[in-house]
């Protein structure tokens, strides 16, 4: 490691130290910056970067394979090229002996996905 980089991961952890309230905006921006390229958001700022697609799992139990477009730290997103997939129980009615699940999905050209639904965000191989 370098004496510049040794120098600017002293001065992130010093930042991480302080409490928000103390930092100026252009501290805050850099500690974000930072937390946004190594910690758990980094999976979407690569996937921004690199425009490539994402498996999200959501809270109703849909999946959706998409290309994310922005993201925010409460994981708030916008997605394109969205393919919605979810699995259906059939209601039951007489005479039907256990009906079978049935797999659906559908495509949505622009999403905006509130990020209190997300559960996983995963990077897709395909």
């Amino acid at each position: 490691m370098s004496d510049t980089a040794a120098a600017s991961s002293s001065s992130l952890v010093a930042l991480a130290a302080k409490p928000k309230a103390d930092l100026s905006e252009a501290e805050l921006r850099l500690l974000e910056e930072h937390e946004f390229s190594v910690g758990p958001l980094s999976v979407l700022q690569q996937a921004v970067r690199s425009s490539s697609q994402v498996l999200i799992n959501c809270r109703n139990n849909h999946k959706l394979l998409a290309r994310v477009k922005a993201f925010d730290r409460h994981c708030n997103m916008v997605l394109e090229n969205v393919k919605e997939m979810w699995t259906e129980q059939p209601r039951s009615g007489k005479g039907r002996s256990k009906a079978k699940a049935v797999n659906k999905d559908r495509f949505i050209s622009k999403m905006f996905l509130r990020g209190d639904s997300v559960i996983l965000v995963l990077r897709s191989t395909a």
